[in-house]
C-alpha cells in the first residue's frame, strides 16, 4: 500500500557539498520546501467531471511545446559574474538557487506521484510535469555550474527535509506556486523587453516560454481541484484564503530581501510585487471562490509589517546566544500576530466559471 513516507535519505552527511547546495538545503519560512503527501488518496482522483478540458491539457503537455527550449544558443551572452557588484552577485546567486530549489521540489514531488501511483490519468499528468520541472532545474543548474557553483541535486533530493501536506494542501499551494511563478517570470520578461539594458543575466531571455510551462502546470491543478468541488467550498474556503495570504506574503518578504537584484532590474519591489499579485489574482478566478482585496490598504500595511518583523527576526538569529533565541521567539510570535491581522481582512467573493482553461496572454 502507498504511504506518505518521504524518499530514503541514505547518509547525506558523508557527501561533501558546496555553499550553493548548503543554501538549497536550508529549511526556513522563506526557502522553498520539498513535499510529500498521501499517495493513496491521489491515486483515487477521478477527473471524469472535467474530462474534456483534462484531455485537451494532457494533449498539450504530451506535444511538449518546449522540448527544444532549454538549450543554450547564440542568445546566451557570456557573463563575468565576478564583474557584477558584490551585492547584486550575491542576490543573483540567491535568486537562482531559490528558483532551482523550487523547480526541483516540483520535479521530485511529481516524479514520486507518478512512481507510486496506478491511476493512468494522474501518472500521465505527473510524468509530463516532472519532465518539465527537471528541465527547468537543470537549466538553472547549468547556469550555476558555469561559475563553478552548481547544486548537487542528487544529494539535495536525499538530504533535504520533506514536509508532509495533505493532497488538498498540495493542490492549493502548488497551484499558487505555479501561477505566481508564471506571473513573476512574465512580468520580468515584459519589463526587460522594454529595458534590455537591464538584463544582467542571459537566463532572463528564456523566461517567456519557461513561464508558459508554469502556466500549464497551474491549469492541471485547477482541474484537479475542480474535479472535487468540495475542495472549493465550505470550510476549505478558509484554507484557500490562508494559502493565498501565505504565498503572497512570502513573496513580498523574500523580494524585499533582494534589493540589489530588483535595483539591477530597474523595478520598484513593491510595484513589481503588486503587479504580480494582481495578475495572479486575476488568474485564480478560474478556480477559487474568493480573491484577496488587493485595494484594501490594510493588506499592504500588513505585508510591510511582516517584512519589518522578518528583518528584526533575522537580526536576532544572526546575534545568536540567549538574547538571539529570545528575540527569534518574540519576533516569531509577532509574525504570527501580524499574519492573523491580515487574515481577518475581508476577501472578495468570486463566481467560479463553468470552464476552467485560460491562456497565458499577459
Amino acid at each position: 500500500m502507498n504511504t506518505h513516507v518521504a524518499p530514503k535519505t541514505g547518509n547525506p552527511e558523508a557527501v561533501p557539498v558546496n555553499e550553493t547546495t548548503k543554501a538549497a538545503l536550508e529549511s526556513t519560512m522563506l526557502n522553498p520546501r520539498f513535499y510529500t503527501t498521501d499517495f493513496d488518496e491521489l491515486d483515487r482522483i477521478d477527473v471524469s467531471s472535467v474530462r474534456g478540458e483534462w484531455d485537451a491539457l494532457i494533449a498539450e503537455l504530451k506535444s511538449d511545446p518546449n522540448k527544444g527550449h532549454f538549450k543554450r544558443n547564440a542568445d546566451w551572452d557570456d557573463l563575468d559574474i565576478e564583474g557584477l557588484p558584490d551585492d547584486l552577485r550575491k542576490e543573483l546567486v540567491d535568486f537562482l538557487v531559490s528558483s532551482l530549489t523550487a523547480e526541483f521540489s516540483g520535479c521530485v514531488l511529481y516524479k514520486e506521484m507518478k512512481r507510486r501511483g496506478s491511476n493512468p490519468d494522474i501518472c500521465e499528468l505527473f510524468g509530463y510535469m516532472s519532465r518539465d520541472e527537471s528541465r527547468h532545474a537543470g537549466f538553472i543548474n547549468d547556469a550555476l555550474k558555469e561559475f563553478g557553483i552548481g547544486v548537487n541535486m542528487g544529494f539535495l533530493a536525499k538530504a533535504k527535509k520533506y514536509t508532509f501536506f495533505k493532497p488538498k494542501f498540495i493542490y492549493y499551494a502548488t497551484y499558487l506556486s505555479e501561477k505566481i511563478g508564471y506571473a513573476r517570470y512574465i512580468t520580468i520578461y515584459r519589463h526587460l523587453e522594454q529595458h534590455p539594458e537591464r538584463r544582467f543575466h542571459p537566463i532572463f531571455k528564456w523566461f517567456r516560454e519557461w513561464c508558459n510551462d508554469e502556466f500549464r502546470h497551474g491549469e492541471a491543478f485547477s482541474l484537479l481541484m475542480r474535479s472535487d468541488p468540495k475542495l472549493l467550498a465550505g470550510r476549505n474556503k478558509y484554507w484557500i484564503k490562508f494559502f493565498l495570504l501565505a504565498v503572497f506574503a512570502t513573496m513580498y518578504v523574500r523580494d524585499h530581501a533582494r534589493p540589489a537584484f530588483h535595483k539591477g532590474l530597474g523595478v520598484d519591489i513593491e510595484d513589481y510585487d503588486m503587479k504580480v499579485f494582481r495578475i495572479t489574482s486575476e488568474i485564480t478566478r478560474q478556480v477559487f471562490p474568493l480573491v484577496l482585496d488587493l485595494d484594501n490598504p490594510a493588506l499592504l500595511r500588513g505585508f510591510r509589517r511582516l517584512n519589518r518583523i522578518n528583518t528584526r527576526m533575522n537580526a536576532a538569529i544572526q546575534r545568536g546566544g540567549v538574547s538571539g533565541a529570545i528575540g527569534k521567539a518574540f519576533w516569531g510570535t509577532a509574525a504570527a500576530v501580524a499574519f492573523a491581522g491580515i487574515y481577518v481582512i475581508p476577501t472578495k467573493s468570486n463566481a467560479i466559471p463553468d470552464v476552467s482553461r485560460l491562456e497565458p496572454v499577459w
